[in-house]
């Protein structure tokens, strides 16, 4: 290999590899637009919007719009990839959201709120079935079990009550299950396709398995030209199906992509003091000391199992 071919293949190389900082800051902001997320849905149901209604609306703009940017590749490799699109469809659209929001209606918004926040650590269990390469060991779980407690915390912030109601909880733990799978399938994806392509794929499917529940739940059939004549509903669907849709979607197939499902998944644990926040500031609720303890937990925990596993690293590699 001649210099110049080495100096060339080096600089294609660290094209491919973007600063780890840039990897985590993607992550951060995904998170950060989802927790945001709540509150703008919040105000679309109030406006009268159904929670099917809603989510086919963002999923659907999402998709237009990255259609219109990346539209040169529809067929993928094989009927076993787009069968696992499919289930990226199912697990990170129409069935966790329309689980999720089924589960409100059984259940306390604290326990689904809660309950949810399992999906972390339920992509660290089956990471570590599926991938010898993923599988942690007690100090990850330490750190996860620290920043859920954390995640605990910023859920009761509001709340005085915890009711159990056994359909509404195990459908939120489905909901969680459900995502891990997703980040799971992604993991695969991402190594064929880009993050565009996967992406896109995801909305479609999304929207397709969603459309059938739109016609099964009259509630969530609605003309939607009069919610146009509301600024308020015209601005949260444009964040949900731009900011939380389409830009979410696109940093967390990055990130799973260059992080791994298993540490871009331990960033969902900032969703809840995300969501705390935005209330705060748009809905007008409270923040007691117990959320912002949760808050503290959750970075704490979080640091603390990085650290731990890299400390635990480096002694193996000095022997």
């Amino acid at each position: 290999m001649t210099p110049a071919s080495s100096s060339s293949h080096s600089i294609s190389y660290r094209k491919r590899k973007p600063a780890i900082f840039i990897v985590h800051l993607a992550a951060l902001v995904c998170v950060s637009m989802w927790g945001m997320s709540f509150v703008s849905s919040k105000v679309l149901l109030d406006a009268g919007m159904g929670t099917v209604e809603i989510y086919i609306y963002r999923f659907l703009l999402a998709w237009l719009l990255i259609l219109a940017i990346s539209h040169k590749r529809f067929r993928s490799h094989s009927w076993r990839d787009e069968g696992m699109f499919a289930m990226c469809g199912i697990c990170a659209g129409s069935i966790y959201f329309i689980v999720e929001n089924t589960a409100l209606q059984y259940t306390l918004t604290t326990n689904v709120s809660l309950l949810t926040s399992l999906s972390p650590l339920f992509t660290v269990f089956l990471a570590g079935l599926l991938y010898r390469n993923e599988r942690a060991d007690w100090r990850v779980y330490l750190g996860s079990l620290i920043a859920f407690s954390g995640v605990a915390c910023v859920i009761f912030n509001s709340a005085s009550q915890l009711e159990i109601n056994p359909l509404g909880d195990i459908l939120s733990i489905g909901a969680a299950v459900s995502w891990a799978i997703y980040s799971l399938i992604l993991k695969r994806l991402n190594a064929n396709y880009d993050v565009w392509y996967v992406t896109r794929k995801t909305f479609f499917y999304g929207v397709v398995t969603a459309l059938p529940f739109m016609f099964l739940l009259p509630d969530n059939l609605h003309n939607p030209l009069p919610y146009l004549e509301s600024f308020d509903v015209i601005l949260n669907l444009l964040f949900l199906g731009l900011g939380a849709s389409m830009v979410a979607y696109l940093l967390w197939a990055y990130s799973v992509k260059h992080l791994g499902a298993v540490k871009a998944g331990n960033y969902m644990y900032f969703q809840a003091p995300v969501t705390m926040i935005a209330s705060y500031f748009i809905l007008g609720d409270q923040i007691t000391f117990l959320g912002v303890l949760g808050c503290a937990l959750i970075i704490a925990g979080l640091w603390f199992g990085d650290w731990l596993t890299r400390r635990h690293n480096m002694r193996v590699n000095s022997r």
